[in-house]
């Protein structure tokens, strides 16, 4: 029998049913394809089925967002992202993993590969690296407890929000197509329909937890967040659109930080690069990887 397409499978992290799906080809080398804040796996397909062929391609839903279990009092810390991709890490046994990783999970991704250098053969991060220098400072300037404040308020705003609806899977596309114009059709439809679930009135929500929309108003301090950076040793390539808002790390001195590193900007593609330009995408990973 053949089988077609990735397989679901699960681990149990600080008490969370996490999911990820498996691309097959286990004696290959290990790849682990890591989305962005609400995405989810399945936004990763096009890639993994290109590279499923040379690697076993492991792509995971993070917390809260797609098939994977909510935080039950819905504060996604970033530290706890990392520890549930060290769980999965050891989880599945390898000794060493090469990451493709966008935004956050680019984010986590790094962060992992600090603490563990010796895991990590290569890493390709698309605009990962958290906010510019530049909004970490305007954010500090707000002071701690005007911070701390404001997301008092936040948090208690989203308690009392519904979970957008939508009558038809059809309105969830076009809000997807709305967010990202670089979308074609098809890719919009594969997104919404992996990213959407059906409610019990027949309305359609996205699967990624509410709650996500208001981060933390604190994370780990500038200083040791470059400690990471430099204690990094494999190879790094950075991609960045230049229809992004995301701060390129070669312009704003973040790339500086790093042992080995190369950045590429891509033209007419926006913080979804993967999507946006695809063939290119696909020629500059598989050469660097």
């Amino acid at each position: 029998m053949t089988i077609h397409g990735p397989t679901a499978n699960s681990f149990i992290s600080q008490r969370l049913r996490m999911h990820y799906i498996d691309w097959g080809n286990p004696t290959a080398p290990p790849l682990i394809l890591q989305h962005g804040g609400r995405d989810h796996c399945r936004s990763w397909d096009w890639v993994a089925e290109e590279l499923a062929k040379d690697w076993h391609v492991i792509a995971p839903d993070l917390r809260g967002h797609g098939d994977s279990a909510w935080v039950p009092d819905g504060n996604y810390d970033t530290n706890a992202f990392v520890y549930d991709f060290a769980q999965l890490v050891h989880t599945l046994g390898h000794d060493q993993v090469t990451i493709v990783a966008h935004s956050l999970g680019g984010n986590i991704a790094t962060r992992f590969a600090g603490l563990y250098p010796e895991k990590v053969r290569k890493l390709v991060n698309i605009e990962g690296l958290g906010p510019s220098p530049d909004v970490r400072a305007r954010r500090e300037g707000e002071g701690y407890a005007n911070r701390f404040r404001k997301w008092i308020d936040e948090r208690r705003k989203s308690s009392g929000r519904i979970p957008r609806r939508y009558e038809t899977i059809e309105a969830a596309f076009a809000r997807m197509k709305a967010e990202n114009g670089f979308l074609t059709d098809e890719q919009a439809r594969h997104l919404t329909v992996h990213g959407a679930s059906r409610n019990e009135d027949g309305t359609w929500s996205w699967k990624f937890d509410p709650y996500l929309n208001n981060w933390p108003f604190e994370d780990t301090p500038e200083e040791r967040m470059q400690e990471l950076w430099a204690a990094i040793t494999c190879p790094i390539l950075f991609l960045y659109g230049a229809d992004s808002w995301a701060s390129n790390p070669e312009t704003d001195g973040r790339a500086m930080l790093f042992q080995d590193y190369r950045v590429s900007e891509f033209e007419n593609a926006g913080h979804w690069l993967h999507h946006d330009q695809f063939d290119r995408f696909m020629r500059e990973v598989r050469a660097f990887l």
